[in-house]
């Protein structure tokens, strides 16, 4: 096969939770460059002995375009392996325009996000049953700036389910910022490298949360922060099994 860059999800962490193309593209690699501060190590596991293999973390922008365009032009099989889904927080567009400025055609490769690894993992549903039918994924403004109509305060009015990344660093800002628009007793998980070995979650409430975490010594870095009312018991059934309902499959009995 010719040369190609493939941009590959790595998922949250466990090798496991690779899509089968995800492991394909890595077996086939002859360069791979990845994520080394997330990206779980045992994933490269699955490349080739003689695969050139570079970690990114000290590197800047032009350095990982640079080495891409060089594989690239050499013939080589290229994939960028990032963590989780490579649609959330991936710096996907200024990786992805100076090699379409070369006319090269990129590929991505989905992977799973850590909020869903999360939500297994607490063996939760973001959307309820005669409850909230939204998902809201966003960030705690920082380095980063957030514009103030994604405020945390406006966002946590909406009611629906929510999930914080890379927000752990000002996180007692963000429990603050959250109460402002809901109660207290609101229930809150934080989730620090979920579906790894080292996996640890801490459940809570806003008015209590923080100190949970405290004590906990978490290390905060790579922690999802996920809020609302999805986090309490189940007690409303859906309409898709009820034996009342009707649709194109089964007629419900009355």
């Amino acid at each position: 096969m010719k040369s190609r860059i493939s941009f590959v999800g790595a998922g949250p962490g466990d090798p496991e939770l690779l899509t089968m193309k995800a492991v394909k593209r890595i077996k086939g690699a002859d360069m791979i460059i990845y994520a080394g501060s997330l990206v779980n190590p045992e994933i490269l596991k699955y490349a080739e002995k003689d695969a050139e293999i570079y970690d990114s973390k000290d590197m800047v922008l032009e350095d990982i375009t640079g080495l891409m365009l060089k594989g690239f032009r050499e013939g080589k099989k290229v994939v960028r392996l990032q963590t989780g889904d490579l649609s959330l927080y991936s710096s996907l567009a200024e990786q992805i325009t100076p090699l379409e400025a070369e006319g090269i055609d990129i590929e991505i490769i989905p992977g799973i996000s850590s909020f869903q690894a999360a939500s297994a993992s607490l063996k939760k549903e973001y959307t309820v049953p005669g409850g909230t039918q939204t998902l809201i994924l966003s960030r705690i403004t920082g380095r980063t700036p957030v514009p103030r109509k994604e405020a945390v305060k406006k966002l946590a009015e909406h009611g629906s389910s929510l999930v914080f990344f890379l927000s752990m660093g000002r996180f007692e800002e963000l429990v603050d910022r959250l109460q402002e628009a809901l109660p207290p007793e609101t229930p809150v998980a934080v989730c620090y490298r979920v579906s790894w070995p080292q996996e640890k979650k801490i459940t809570g409430r806003l008015s209590s949360i923080v100190e949970k975490v405290e004590k906990s010594h978490m290390k905060k870095k790579t922690a999802l922060i996920l809020v609302g009312d999805f986090l309490r018991p189940a007690d409303s059934r859906s309409k898709l099994y009820d034996k009342n309902f009707s649709h194109e499959y089964r007629k419900g009995s009355d």
